[in-house]
Order: C-alpha cells, then sequence, then structure tokens
C-alpha cells in the first residue's frame, strides 16, 4: 500500500510517521519495544479504506531519532500528543503493541480528553518487573549482527509472518544487515517498567478500550485478571494460535477484533453513551 511520510519534531527529537491517507476516523499505530512502524502494513491495508492510518516509528527506533536523550514513559508520551496534534488527528483510536500498547495506555490516561478508544495489543498495565531491563539486554545481545542477509535474519527470529515482520526492520550496513535502534536506547525505555507498577495509569484510563491477547501471551494471567477487575468495562479477546507478535502472526484477526471493537463502539455509544462488557476467549 502507498504511504506518505511526515516528519513531526518535538524539542528537537525527530519522529517518523507512515500516514495512509484517507478520511475516516484515524488510527494510530504504535509498535513495541526494538520494533518498527512497517510491522503494521497488514493491519493499516485492511483499515485504510474506513480510516485515516498513521504508523509511528517511536524515538530510538526505526527512521525516527536514534539516540534521544530522553528515553523515558513521559517522553514517548509527549511524542504521542505531538503526533496527535501536529497531523491533525481527532480523537483517534490508538492502538499499541507490546510496550507501544504500554505507552498508548500511559497517553489515555495522562491525556483523556486525546484518544477515542485504546486497544492493547498484548500489552499489560505491568510492573515491577525486576531484571526487565538486564533481560532485554540479553536478548538483544543474542543477535548475530550483522546478519548476512534479511531471510537469515527471518529464521533467525523464527520464520514466517513474524520473523519476516522483525527482518524488515533491519537496514544494510557493514556487508550485512543490523537493527535501526541501539542496545542503550532500547534497555533505557524499559527500565521504568522494571521498577515500578502502572495500575494507577490504568484506572484513569477513561475511554472504551479493547484488550487482545495471544493465546500464548506474555502478560500473565493474574495480571489480565487484574486489569479486568479494575476496570470491568474493558473487553477482551484471545486470539487463537498466537504469541506475543500476534499482530504479525495473525493481522486479519487482529483486524476482525478491532473493526468488531469498533463497530460496537459506534452502536453502542449512539443508543447508550458508553461501552459495557467484558468477555475473554481463552479458547
Amino acid at each position: 500500500m502507498s504511504w506518505t511520510e511526515h516528519t513531526v519534531v518535538r524539542e528537537g527529537v525527530r519522529l517518523v510517521c507512515r500516514d495512509a491517507g484517507g478520511s475516516g476516523p484515524p488510527v494510530v499505530l504504535l509498535h513495541g519495544l526494538a520494533g518498527h512502524a512497517g510491522e503494521w502494513d497488514a493491519l493499516a491495508e485492511r483499515l485504510a479504506p474506513r480510516h485515516r492510518v498513521v504508523a509511528v516509528d517511536q524515538r530510538g527506533h526505526g527512521a525516527s531519532e536514534r539516540r534521544p536523550d530522553d528515553v523515558s514513559r513521559a517522553a514517548y508520551v509527549a511524542d504521542v500528543v505531538a503526533v496527535v496534534q501536529q497531523l491533525g488527528l481527532e480523537r483517534p483510536v490508538l492502538v499499541g503493541q507490546s510496550l507501544g500498547g504500554h505507552t498508548a495506555m500511559l497517553t489515555a490516561a495522562a491525556h483523556p480528553g486525546l484518544p477515542g478508544a485504546l486497544v492493547l495489543v498484548e500489552a499489560g498495565a505491568g510492573g515491577p518487573a525486576p531484571g526487565l531491563d538486564e533481560h532485554i539486554g540479553r536478548w538483544l545481545d543474542s543477535w548475530p549482527v550483522p546478519f548476512a542477509s534479511r531471510e537469515a535474519a527471518a529464521a533467525f527470529f523464527g520464520g514466517g509472518p513474524a520473523g519476516a515482520g522483525w527482518a524488515a526492520g533491519l537496514a544494510e550496513r557493514d556487508g550485512g544487515w543490523g537493527p535501526r535502534f541501539d542496545r542503550d536506547v532500547m534497555t533505557g525505555s524499559v527500565t521504568e517498567n522494571a521498577r515500578r507498577s502502572f495500575h494507577e495509569e490504568w484506572d484513569r484510563v477513561a475511554c472504551p478500550t479493547l484488550l487482545v491477547l495471544a493465546e500464548k501471551s506474555f502478560i500473565p494471567a493474574e495480571e489480565v485478571a487484574g486489569m479486568l477487575r479494575r476496570r470491568p468495562d474493558t473487553h477482551a479477546v484471545s486470539v487463537p494460535g498466537t504469541g506475543h507478535d500476534l499482530h504479525l502472526e495473525r493481522p486479519d484477526a487482529l483486524y476482525g477484533a478491532l473493526s468488531a471493537f469498533l463497530a460496537g463502539l459506534s452502536l453502542r455509544l449512539g443508543s447508550a453513551g458508553s461501552v459495557s462488557g467484558a468477555a475473554v476467549d481463552r479458547r
């Protein structure tokens, strides 16, 4: 599909966005840690006929600023606000996977008037998670970079659509293929998640929310139960046969869950003014 590239600058940090255009309700897509905006291409293509879809390379990732001075959770949130405001996106649906979902959640909590709805894909309130930053560092250190080819990288990342999606985020350099981010930026980006809980922020989210989980979810069952207990109006679904990268593995199923949620949201807002009910399909 075709994109228009926009560059949003906030406090000297350059953020590159891929805009599919369209005049429908806006959707902002936020990738996870060590990811890139292109991960959303398959979902964006499905959404584009009815929505204006904007996928963001977040700070420290992809084509955006590689070494920003600030990688705090607040900085990521302020970036989302800047993208929404500078691109003129009115009440967008914020969709985020993993750390991108966490960023979307914090944005909705801090700026309740900004999003029309929130969709968390394999993301939770999280924390504290001692040693998370060290764990991420060891995982990144395990990458045999530079990869000889994107095909070799895709195989390393497990093959299939998920492996291809990860490999697509690499750049050619030094006779091989390597990441478009730096290790310390990635570990620094999860430092706060390792040290504290964000349940109070979850409690402050006021917009309708969809939680999309993988069958083999990274989010502990007790965390999901706690989130639904604290906000019982949250709608939750599980996608069979998927892991943490379900947006790459099953974009069709994610689109189905998202479109059904948005259709129901429109209907319920028109009739009752709110979204109610929670359902978790764990088959």
